[in-house]
């Protein structure tokens, strides 16, 4: 049979090594509080760091959603009501979940949804930026503008044609600026726009 020998915990142990605690004492005091629910610590200060995540989702909802085969579902709904879906589903399948989304958002968004139940779906959704570019083959975009420099990749390949929506698109936030965008379908381009 093996003997161990319980040791303190690590922590423990650099504290008395530091002088800064004594075994069995409670320092006591409003220091030996935990942070508050809000995050803050009884000095007032944060008690929490970091750059906090961005939300994925602008909105959530439940529905249901009954001539849905799958478990889970992937959509893009277009300003004139279109569902772009990912999956084999028939469009008119969706309308009960994008109803629920658009409860809350208006088109165009991107929303996935997942089921929860028998009929019942939990289905998520964000806004998205679209622009109509043609004459593009290839599946994803990238136009850069760098000191005047201006870069167009399909996908990941180096081209001189033109992408007007792409340029205004990127314009907008500045002069210099990336645009990524995947294609929807036919010309449609989902876009997202950032400074540089």
């Amino acid at each position: 049979m093996a003997l161990f020998r319980r040791r303190k915990p690590l922590h423990e142990r650099l504290a008395e090594a530091g002088g800064m605690a004594l075994a069995g004492i409670d320092p006591g005091g409003f220091l030996s509080q935990p942070p508050g629910w809000d995050g803050r610590s009884p000095l007032g200060e944060p008690a929490f760091h970091g750059i906090p995540r961005p939300r994925r989702w602008e909105t959530v909802a439940s529905a249901e959603a009954p001539r849905l085969r799958g478990d889970s579902v992937h959509f893009v709904a277009l300003d004139d009501g279109t569902l772009v879906v990912d999956e084999d589903e028939p469009a008119d399948a969706l309308a009960p979940l994008a109803d629920a989304v658009e409860a809350t958002i208006a088109p165009p968004y991107r929303a996935e949804a997942v089921r929860r139940g028998e009929d019942t779906w939990a289905v998520a959704a964000s806004r998205i930026a679209i622009v109509e570019e043609a004459g593009l083959d290839g599946e994803e975009l990238e136009l850069t503008n760098v000191g005047g420099t201006r870069t167009l990749l399909v996908d990941g390949r180096p081209t001189l044609h033109p992408a007007r929506a792409l340029e205004r698109a990127g314009a907008t936030e500045g002069p210099e600026y990336v645009v990524r965008a995947r294609r929807l379908d036919g010309d449609l381009w989902e876009v997202e726009a950032t400074a540089l």
